[in-house]
């Protein structure tokens, strides 16, 4: 049945449309002004005031990239302009319909909202408010009103399909719209069905981190997405988007969030994983060991968590306290180096003062920092002594020949005058010349660092390993050290790495992000946040992540009391609704989650049915089946992904389908073709998801020990609407 205003509403829809139009003339008109006017300006610098071609320059240029910034808003939500209303009004002022969409945009003349960014405080009532009265912060000042409705649209390619009145967000049609589509679209669409708790990670203090343990298919990703785009439109004033950067598990994952970036007005936020960014950061070239490899030969039995002592040992707070004892052993060894300084038989600086100033005053500066620091203090220091020292040399000098001129006759007098005038010609320049190398001089005594020589003398080296950690027995050094006889690198290697850049060399302003957000955090350790934290001097920090799917928590986090630890200012949220899965799924999904080691709740699934997972038997690997299925599936769903337990078993399948199916292996690093068969590897599907899903246990199944449980749980939660199992038996997915 048609909403009762359904007619109004597309007309207010067709004004609006009118009204961007125009909007967008008016924009690329101030384009090709703001270019002219450059062009003028850049002609006029060769006989006009520069500065003031300089200032012309500037300005047009800010202003051209505001029109620019405007014009490409606009252009992206032209067809869509917005996807709510709600009928307001603020205490003490008149009651406004408001419109909800994705950008702002306003009457230049009346001033009056066309649209209002779904990201301002008055919006946050069309995520949080029901009907009646309420209240709303702005910007920490409290403010209360009245809703008197509620409104949802479905527009498509600029026309109204639906209009729709609603209470609250959750459950609603347009939520069920968004959630039965198709995978491909859902984040960019997630800005119109944000849920209550969402919202509320979304919009939490932004000047404070935050922890979040989030279920499979609860939006973890799409939150940190929008908590990004949210941060900078309320602290744009303050932070430039190459500030912010956001951490992703592999160049797969920055490929799949890549289109939704710019749509939300965040396109030059800094996207790199853990290693790609500390490779930048410190200009090491190192050829990373795959990560996987350790998780590969877990599960295929060729190592046990045993084997593993110093992969883990290197992520935890223990080996970050071993890095500092390095550091600190450094400054010790160079600050022994710091003599008295002097110009000609003069002391300008006492050691024990340079050491005090080294090891104390400038101790929060990296320490090749410190050095350059002293530098300038002995300039300094020279620059005020040289004058009283030339004086009292030029004095002193007066005074001889002065007195050489009173008590000598003749003869003598002339020989000792010369001579005492000779002296002072020769050595006052001397000391003038002197003091202006001093400095430089001095502090050729202090080396710059190899930070990976430096780091590989620490992991070879049994003098070293015996200064810096005195608590390990000689065992214990014997086999750290063999384990590093062959120069191998591994992604554990990179967190002590960076500290040590940091702590040493210290990280370029280039490099220096204020605000980070790290999505799959439960397979981080604990040093690399210690790391990030300490070299980028911020705990700014927005985390996300779920220990259910920590494949890698032989090295990882496998608590979030320690991650609080490190971020003691953080809030602490919990997501349990999923929004991706069907009730049919996630309730297989929850057999393998309550099977697991870790005491996380099962997972609440929207209400949203589908069919049910579906096992199909086959004893031995069947190409026909696969075929036949993909087939089925494709005439519902467009991104079907067949996952299976390693990397070896997905190469495997992949070949033996490439003549009959259009099939496409992910690795990690290339994009996603949608119109393939994607074949994936169960720990590179961490994050991504799909219209549906096929496991394939063509092999030994999933063993039942906690990396196969956490492995299989991330397989079965990447489907949205349908779940194939294909195996020789249910208990190959440790399912009765």
């Amino acid at each position: 049945m048609q909403h009762p205003e359904f007619e109004q509403e597309q007309q207010h829809l067709a004004y609006v449309k009118h009204f961007m139009a125009n909007v967008l003339k008016e924009s690329a008109q101030d384009l090709v002004n703001a270019q002219d006017n450059i062009r003028k300006s850049m002609a006029d610098l060769e006989y006009l005031d520069s500065s003031s071609s300089y200032l012309n320059i500037l300005t047009n240029s800010r202003f051209f990239d505001m029109a620019r910034e405007q014009k490409e808003g606009l252009e992206a939500i032209i067809q869509k302009p917005y996807f709510a209303r709600i009928h307001f009004q603020k205490d003490g002022e008149f009651a406004e319909k408001l419109y909800i969409g994705k950008t702002s945009l306003f009457d230049r003349e009346t001033q009056d909202p066309v649209i209002v960014d779904w990201r301002s405080p008055v919006a946050n009532v069309y995520y949080d408010g029901r009907l009646g009265d309420l209240t709303y912060d702005v910007n920490g000042e409290e403010m209360n009103g009245h809703l008197f409705a509620k409104r949802q649209y479905k527009i498509e390619k600029g026309k109204l399909l639906s209009v729709r009145d609603v209470d609250l967000t959750t459950n609603d049609e347009l939520l069920q719209d968004a959630l039965s589509g198709k995978a491909d679209v859902r984040l960019t669409e997630i800005v119109s069905t944000i849920q209550a708790e969402q919202n509320e990670i979304i919009r939490a203090h932004l000047k404070q981190p935050i922890i979040v343990q989030g279920a499979a298919g609860s939006g973890k990703t799409t939150i940190a997405l929008h908590r990004i785009s949210y941060f900078l439109y309320t602290m744009g004033e303050h932070f430039n988007a190459d500030q912010l950067m956001i951490l992703a598990p592999n160049h797969l994952f920055i490929d799949y969030i890549g289109d939704v970036l710019p749509e939300l007005g965040v396109g030059k936020i800094r996207q790199e994983t853990f290693a790609s960014y500390v490779m930048q950061a410190t200009k090491l070239k190192l050829k990373i060991q795959d990560p996987n490899v350790y998780l590969e030969q877990l599960v295929q039995a060729q190592a046990s968590e045993k084997d593993l002592v110093t992969t883990r040992l290197k992520g935890s707070m223990e080996y970050r306290d071993i890095m500092q004892n390095y550091v600190d052993q450094i400054a010790r060894d160079i600050a022994v180096q710091f003599e008295d300084v002097y110009i000609d038989k003069y002391r300008i600086m006492r050691a024990s003062h340079l050491q005090e100033l080294f090891l104390e005053d400038y101790v929060y500066l990296p320490i090749e920092e410190r050095i350059q620091k002293l530098k300038s203090v002995i300039q300094s220091h020279v620059r005020q002594k040289r004058k009283q020292i030339v004086y009292t040399l030029n004095k002193k000098y007066d005074d001889i020949i002065g007195k050489a001129l009173n008590i000598f006759n003749d003869e003598r007098r002339k020989k000792e005058v010369t001579r005492w005038i000779d002296e002072r010609d020769e050595r006052i320049p001397a000391i003038e010349k002197e003091a202006k190398s001093t400095a430089s001089n001095y502090m050729k005594r202090f080396s710059k660092y190899n930070i990976k020589k430096l780091y590989r003398a620490f992991l070879t080296e049994d003098a070293v390993q015996q200064q810096i950690a005195p608590q390990w027995t000689k065992k214990q050094r014997i086999s750290f050290q063999k384990e590093h006889a062959k120069e191998q690198w591994t992604n554990e290697d990179l967190a002590a790495l960076f500290f040590l850049h940091a702590k040493i060399k210290g990280i370029k302003p280039e490099h220096k992000i204020r605000v980070v957000f790290i999505d799959e955090v439960q397979d981080y350790s604990l040093f690399q946040l210690a790391a990030l934290k300490e070299g980028l001097d911020t705990d700014m920090f927005t985390i996300v992540g779920d220990l259910a799917q920590g494949i890698h928590s032989y090295r990882s986090l496998t608590n979030w009391e320690d991650v609080q630890a490190l971020f003691p200012r953080a809030s602490y949220k919990t997501l349990q609704k999923s929004y991706r899965t069907t009730i049919e799924i996630m309730a297989v999904a929850n057999e393998i989650l309550s099977q697991m080691d870790e005491d996380l709740p099962l997972v609440e699934p929207v209400v949203r049915h589908g069919l049910q997972p579906a096992f199909h038997e086959e004893t031995t690997w069947n190409t026909e089946t696969i075929v036949t299925l993909f087939n089925d599936i494709k005439q519902r769903h467009q991104s079907i992904a067949l996952i299976c337990k390693t990397s070896a078993e997905a190469k495997k399948i992949a070949a033996s389908l490439t003549n009959v199916l259009d099939v496409q292996l992910l690795d990690g690093a290339q994009g996603i073709d949608q119109e393939k068969l994607l074949i994936v590897p169960s720990h590179l599907a961490k994050g991504l998801e799909f219209d549906a899903v096929m496991i394939v246990s063509s092999e030994e199944g999933y063993r039942d020990v906690p990396l196969e449980r956490k492995l299989l749980y991330v397989a079965m939660t990447r489907s949205m609407h349908e779940l194939h199992l294909i195996g020789p038996s249910k208990q190959h997915f440790l399912l009765q």
